[in-house]
């Protein structure tokens, strides 16, 4: 494993941490200004503004293994990893947001060529926003072979029935289109009874209800999570993404590079607070003497510095492993981290609220929105215990091979 960036990686690296030091962290302030002084949903103007200085830096759809950079997974990593320092705003900057980059991905590669043309272009283009149906409010959506939403078949069209929520980003204006999966074979095998139909938007009969929030945020300036109706919703049949029954596989396809990027973010955002909470600690004197001399507090700094570090390096691995044996090969790295980056990050920002005080649960810091992103992360995308369960599966399966023979 060679984990050196190379001249490349290295370059974007310096333009990355550039853009965020010069203009998105400048912004931050600013960003939050306006979501307060526009209509509730809308995209903050500094965005637009931003991802024109990012495109402009070639800092744009980074996240693409075929795009204009070419980007391995392991290449892209740091510079996802800068990205995590400002989650709400450098991201979508930079056209690399999820749920934006994974339907990307799965238009690019399993969409029919009228339905990519139609859609990916704008997204690409960061024109546009997009939505992944999958959790569902009435079943266990951990377990994905649970969904009750109904996919069928009915001539040249197919035909969407059920309700979905947490499904990021349909409250703004700019959502104009949804990946919607759903139960076309309800009696087939467990692993072939989905499918995932490109929706759009403005198709008769989507209900958007309501948002859901996190922790009180809205995430209003992205869009918020909605739960969202869909009653009878017809769109042709070619509308399907790769083949019918195949969207248990393409969830997979489409969840491991997912997961891979909020790891790589989720670092980033323990960074951000290492930071802060390091640099309070030499302006604030309790009791005679700096916070950073105390020696409760000099253990968190060394804890911190340890659980980022090995999160780093293991998802550095899993990175390397994606690109060099595939996601399926990776599978039990991709659950390591899934349940190592969020479990690191709320704890180095726990403890950087903790240093802040009365400030650091206010709107002062970031630290608190970050916290509610962090803690979120250990749900979304496959709770915590399922990963252990897959990854604990995985690693008995070769011993119980090993009595067999």
């Amino acid at each position: 494993m060679e984990f050196a960036y190379s001249p490349k990686v290295q370059e974007l690296q310096s333009a990355a941490m550039s853009f965020l030091e010069e203009y998105v962290i400048p912004a931050e302030a600013r960003y939050q200004q306006e979501k307060r002084h526009i209509p509730e949903w809308e995209t903050p103007p500094v965005i637009d503004e931003l991802k024109k200085i990012a495109h402009e830096r070639g800092l744009w759809n980074l996240f693409l293994p075929g795009g204009e950079q070419g980007l391995s997974n392991l290449e892209y990593a740091p510079i996802a990893e800068i990205t995590g320092r400002s989650p709400w705003i450098m991201p979508e900057a930079m056209n690399c947001s999820a749920p934006d980059t994974g339907n990307m991905e799965l238009l690019h590669h399993f969409a029919t060529e009228e339905v990519r043309e139609r859609w990916l272009p704008p997204l690409l283009r960061g024109e546009i926003r997009s939505v992944y149906g999958m959790t569902e409010p009435e079943v266990a959506s951990s377990d994905a072979r649970n969904i009750s939403t109904r996919i069928e078949v009915d001539g040249d069209e197919l035909v969407i029935n059920g309700r979905k929520w947490w499904s990021s980003g349909a409250m703004s204006p700019r959502c104009k289109v949804a990946i919607v999966m759903g139960k076309s074979d309800p009696d087939g095998i467990p692993h072939r009874q989905q499918s995932m139909v490109v929706v759009p938007l403005d198709a008769q009969g989507i209900e958007i209800i309501r948002s859901t929030s996190v922790f009180g945020y809205s995430d209003s300036g992205h869009g918020g999570h909605a739960e969202v109706v869909y009653d009878n919703v017809r769109v042709p049949r070619d509308h399907l993404l790769g083949e019918l029954h195949g969207g248990f596989a393409l969830a997979q396809a489409r969840l491991g590079p997912g997961r891979i990027h909020h790891a790589m973010r989720l670092i980033g955002m323990a960074e951000r607070a290492f930071d802060l909470m390091c640099e309070r600690s030499l302006v604030r004197f309790p009791f005679g003497k700096a916070v950073a001399e105390q020696g409760v507090f000099q253990d968190w700094v060394a804890e911190a510095r340890i659980r980022i570090e090995q999160v780093r390096l293991l998802v550095l691995k899993t990175a390397w492993l994606m690109d060099t044996v595939g996601n399926k090969g990776a599978m039990t790295e991709i659950s390591a981290i899934k349940v190592a980056a969020p479990a690191m990050a709320t704890w180095v920002i726990d403890r950087a609220i903790q240093a802040h005080g009365g400030m650091g649960v206010s709107q002062d810091t970031p630290l608190a929105e970050m916290y509610q992103q962090a803690r979120m992360l250990r749900i979304a995308d496959g709770p915590d215990e399922v990963h252990k369960m897959a990854l604990a599966r995985r690693e008995l399966k070769r011993y119980r091979s090993i009595l067999d023979r």
